[in-house]
């Protein structure tokens, strides 16, 4: 399961009202290096058939589907100094030799 914030859910709701062509969230991770995740948000206009899709306070969450259990527990925040913030808890042990190389 993924959290998001209402703060986060209320930033979104408006990046999608100026951007009504890209309604679906997207949200990724990948590893930067063995020790640090990068994750991002992005707006998009379709899923595809890979696709983890959630619906959360209305938003439309589409997660590649390989990617979804490495965001298991993960919560998205948003304030307005910092930006967006995910918190990820402790990986399981089984995810921390099983790192995603970037494409």
């Amino acid at each position: 399961m993924i959290y998001i914030t209402q703060p986060a859910v209320a930033k979104l709701q408006s990046l999608i009202e100026e951007h009504p062509e890209d309604p679906i969230v997207r949200l990724a991770i990948r590893d930067r290096d063995d020790k640090a995740l990068i994750f991002s948000i992005t707006l998009e206009d379709t899923v595809t058939q890979e696709d983890s899709v959630l619906d959360i306070e209305g938003l439309i969450i589409a997660i590649d589907g390989a990617y979804a259990p490495r965001l298991e527990g993960v919560t998205v925040d948003y304030d307005e100094n910092a930006g967006f913030r995910f918190h990820h808890p402790e990986p399981p042990d089984s995810f921390k030799l099983n790192l995603i190389q970037p494409e």
